[in-house]
């Protein structure tokens, strides 16, 4: 049986939703992205990423000065009720010609962190990547140590693929990297699922679930 490839590598693009908006991360949002990185709890959410919190608004510049010549995508989180930037995520490991990607480089701002703002961004880029580019595969990976996001991806309906270990050196520190995924096959049951769960009826007056979100695999 012929497998075809993607369309193609996801584009510098908005990406609409009801709670939140992606957009190509840059320097316009260099400000709002140091204002989420201040403080000892939000410098605590840069312990599991490949670099330190920053320190001044400089550094942020200079980091999104880099993007350019990466070869991820990374995308700010617009907050649509404030229009600032409360996060940031990229498209990395980008193959059409596999039909693969993977959602990376998280960091989702107090502002937005366990809420419906996470929720939408994460299911914004697997509805782009399945339903617009036609993807077969949807992939999340991370230190085996960081049990929140090995949480997250289960509640997000992400699978369990396996650990790759001593995969990295990150901080000094050897990795062992846990993979998740999500294939076309179960993007359907998922897609439906987010759906109902970031309908506007699903909250109340204050933002708070009255349902849960059934994607757990």
């Amino acid at each position: 049986m012929s497998v075809q490839p993607a369309k193609s590598a996801p584009q510098r693009m908005a990406l609409e939703g009801h709670y939140v908006r992606l957009e190509p991360l840059g320097m316009q949002h260099a400000a709002d992205l140091m204002a989420i990185s201040e403080g000892p709890e939000a410098a605590a959410r840069y312990r599991w990423l490949p670099t330190e919190p920053p320190f001044s608004l400089a550094e942020v510049e200079a980091w999104i000065g880099t993007l350019a010549a990466a070869p991820d995508l990374y995308m700010a989180v617009i907050d649509k009720a404030s229009g600032r930037a409360v996060g940031r995520q990229a498209w990395m490991r980008i193959r059409p010609e596999h039909g693969s990607i993977e959602i990376g480089g998280i960091y989702w701002g107090l502002p937005m962190a366990r809420s419906r703002l996470a929720t939408e961004a994460l299911y914004l880029f697997a509805s782009h990547a399945f339903d617009a580019l036609g993807y077969r595969r949807f992939e999340w990976k991370c230190n085996d140590n960081n049990a929140p996001s090995k949480a997250a991806a289960s509640r997000f309906g992400f699978r369990y693929e396996g650990l790759f270990r001593q995969d990295m050196i990150v901080k000094g520190e050897s990795r062992d990297t846990a993979w998740f995924s999500i294939l076309d096959s179960e993007w359907p049951f998922l897609r439906a699922e987010y759906q109902r769960w970031l309908a506007p009826e699903n909250f109340d007056a204050a933002g708070a679930q009255l349902s849960r979100l059934a994607a757990k695999s």
